[in-house]
């Protein structure tokens, strides 16, 4: 898996032909864990759900596998921000994962034995056997992130978007979120995440991804979180290096 890469070309989205995203190229190569930046209003969540293929592309291409748009359904999972969950409706832990082998299976075909392993292994990759019979809703913040997570193991998604992930997590969860999302990226797979607090950027990606509303910088850390990047998404002041954080930039 980390030879292939996730491109994108020459992408603009709209909303009511007025565009969000201007005419963004970048290569993302799966084995990376890539931070997407930007302040309020950037484009941050527009272009997660284009990636996701659940808004379309006015012009431009992504390709993945070598494929245009590749197969999103079974390659690309994506999780929200969590105010956009419901997590009051009734599911359990071990249903929610199951709901990644039906993406990858068919809605209509009956659970076989990989299936079942498939389940099985996610749920104890995310440490989450103990509460599989759990409802969603009855688990803490960071454990519903890891379902989430599970789910899209289960589903054998190359590529995984995150909306905000660390949001309303306390510090040992959003640790222990870290150190998922970077495993997760060490085993091959391509893991994308808006996030606001620049501070932690070099502790948790690798790469970055920084927009608003066109591509302002591309690369790793260093590179991406450079004073004259930062200025030019985020405006006038200055930071040096990953200095102070805008507050809760969101798009």
């Amino acid at each position: 898996m980390s030879t292939h890469r996730l491109e994108v070309r020459n992408l603009t989205v709209s909303y009511h032909r007025i565009p969000a995203l201007h005419h963004l190229n970048f290569d993302l190569p799966c084995g990376s864990c890539v931070a997407l930046l930007g302040p309020n209003g950037a484009g941050k969540t527009t272009l997660l759900k284009a990636l996701a293929g659940l808004l379309p592309a006015e012009t431009g291409t992504i390709h993945f596998h070598g494929h245009e748009n590749g197969n999103r359904a079974h390659d690309t999972t994506y999780l929200p921000q969590r105010e956009h969950v419901d997590w009051d409706f009734p599911i359990t832990v071990r249903a929610l994962v199951e709901m990644g082998r039906y993406v990858r299976i068919g809605v209509w075909q009956r659970f076989g034995d990989s299936d079942e392993k498939a389940v099985e292994d996610a749920l104890t990759a995310m440490d989450l056997r103990s509460f599989a019979d759990r409802q969603i809703s009855a688990i803490s913040g960071g454990q519903q992130q890891r379902a989430f997570l599970a789910r899209s193991l289960a589903q054998q998604a190359h590529v995984i978007l995150l909306d905000e992930p660390f949001t309303g997590l306390d510090r040992n969860s959003s640790r222990q979120l870290g150190i998922i999302l970077r495993g997760l990226a060490n085993e091959g797979r391509l893991v994308v995440a808006s996030h606001h607090d620049l501070k932690s950027v070099p502790e948790l990606f690798d790469h970055v991804v920084l927009l608003n509303g066109e591509l302002i910088a591309e690369g790793n850390v260093e590179h991406v979180l450079a004073a004259e990047n930062l200025e030019r998404a985020y405006g006038t002041q200055v930071f040096a290096g990953p200095a102070p954080a805008p507050s809760h930039s969101q798009a």
